[in-house]
């Protein structure tokens, strides 16, 4: 159900950074335009950047233009009176006594009753200084209403940075004050998933080793790296996408049913799901996991340039864009059934879906029809764009003779229920704001996550890869990647159609 926020006052420590006005400020908007915030709600908006309340209020006002289309002026009026900002550094105790005398200040004048929500809008590196710096001044206690923090990923560069922060956090914070917010599963088709396999008779039944075959997860990106050259050298496919988006579709899709929709049933079922995975061993990595990185291209007729051309990423960088992998879930339902995922820049389209592929059913009745091998039934998720969920299946041709061909079934969700503009941090934002942690990351889910991709890791830094680059840019990535599927019968699902 759509639930309106009660009174709370946000706090956004990088205020002003691209993530608050290409993001935050327009979904607030929306939530808005919706009517599903409190009259007793306002933000204060905390950086480094020297500004006041007006010249705030106008940044963003002109970041809402860009990124909303013909926005609702009485909306943004509404919004922008609860605007207020504060400048300083972090480790200034000057600059956090302002903040909080502000913070008192939007209290007294909107009402929000004690509630803060604190989001970190910031560099990953100062996630632990903003918890820390909070709770020295006294702002993360709840004497009265609730204090908790947003924290945006990465969570960590590998296993053992993401147990320092999570202790970090924890050191000064409880777990159920802490949101590790991942933007995915603020998608409305991500979220679906729980409906379509538990609200249904027809699937969960066959949802199983007994009659599918494999699993495809496809995060597909069409654009390079642009701007952020110099950023994502430093992380990469893997530590970008695998362990937050990829094992978010990955365990909703393969998780057992849990007893409720609470938020601590649902992850119990993600994490169970997690440590089912089976586990790499170094010299598993090279036949599990394809690398690859995209030289110069082409798309539609427009020539590409290769990662290492693009501005900030050194000329012999050795960084992966592309990861595919294959994972076996070791448990009852899933022994024996793989799991391929693929993820990369400058891919052919900009897609993401899921691919549940049946197994095919016996030939013998149809060796007359001149068919070899029937195509397998397919039901595919699709996440993005064209949100929407198809079933393929094996109708008659018309005509004189037995001939059979694919047909399919296909839901739009733009067709059923409209078109609602979104930036996928609504739901969140609403939901940490009602104190719902359904869809956020505990710590134990992070933990276990990066424990499978740690080898991979470790792998891959001790034989950095010969043959970079190895796709060209606007293909579907290096040829290794078909190899992982194995079977003839197997073929990664050409996205975006």
């Amino acid at each position: 159900m759509e639930r309106a926020v009660g009174p709370c006052l946000l706090v956004i420590f990088g205020a002003s950074g691209d993530l608050t006005r290409r993001k935050l400020v327009p979904a607030l908007y929306y939530l808005a335009s919706e009517k599903l915030l409190s009259d007793s709600f306002a933000v204060v908006g905390f950086s480094r950047s020297a500004g006041s309340d007006e010249e705030f209020r106008r940044r963003l006002g002109a970041s809402l233009r860009e990124f909303v289309r013909d926005p609702d002026a009485r909306v943004w009026s509404w919004l922008e009176r609860r605007l207020h900002y504060v400048s300083g550094d972090l480790e200034d105790a000057q600059a956090l006594r302002r903040l909080s005398a502000k913070m008192e200040d939007a209290e007294r004048s909107y009402a929000t009753a004690g509630n803060v929500l604190f989001y970190m809008a910031t560099v990953p590196e100062l996630f632990a200084s903003v918890a820390r710096r909070c709770a020295e001044a006294g702002l993360a206690r709840e004497d009265r209403g609730f204090r908790r923090f947003v924290v945006e990923k990465p969570f960590g560069r590998d296993l053992e940075s993401a147990r320092e922060l999570n202790k970090s956090l924890l050191s000064v914070l409880s777990e159920r004050q802490i949101y590790r917010i991942d933007h995915y599963l603020g998608k409305e088709t991500v979220q679906n998933l729980l409906v379509l396999r538990f609200g249904n008779g027809i699937f969960e039944p066959i949802w199983n080793r007994r009659y599918i075959d494999h699993v495809q997860i496809t995060v597909a990106e069409e654009l390079g790296v642009e701007r952020r050259g110099g950023y994502y050298d430093h992380t990469g496919a893997l530590r970008d996408m695998v362990p937050n988006h990829i094992f978010q579709l990955l365990t909703l899709t393969a998780m057992e049913p849990p007893i409720s929709f609470e938020a601590d049933a649902l992850r119990d079922e993600q994490v169970k799901a997690l440590r089912a995975f089976r586990q790499l061993r170094p010299e598993d990595v090279l036949t599990f996991a394809v690398r690859g990185q995209y030289g110069a291209g082409e798309a539609g007729g427009r020539p590409l340039s290769g990662y290492r051309e693009e501005p900030g990423v050194p000329p012999q960088s050795r960084t992966e864009t592309f990861v595919a992998m294959k994972v076996f879930i070791d448990n009852w339902r899933w022994n024996d059934v793989p799991f391929f995922f693929r993820t990369g820049k400058r891919l052919p389209c900009h897609s993401s879906e899921i691919v549940i592929q049946f197994k095919r059913v016996p030939q013998m009745l149809f060796r007359e029809t001149g068919e070899d091998r029937l195509p397998a039934n397919q039901l595919v998720i699709r996440i993005q764009p064209n949100e929407g969920i198809a079933l393929s299946f094996q109708a008659k041709v018309p005509g004189p003779s037995l001939r059979p061909g694919t047909v399919d079934m296909d839901f739009r969700y733009q067709d059923y229920f409209g078109h609602k503009p979104s930036t996928g941090y609504e739901r969140l934002l609403c939901d940490a704001m009602l104190g719902d942690a359904t869809l956020f990351k505990r710590s134990d889910m992070l933990e276990a996550g990066w424990s499978f991709v740690q080898p991979i890791l470790d792998v891959w830094a001790a034989l950095p890869p010969r043959d970079f680059p190895d796709y060209p840019a606007g293909s579907w990535g290096p040829a290794q990647a078909q190899q992982l599927l194995e079977a003839p019968w197997r073929r990664w699902r050409a996205c975006g159609r």
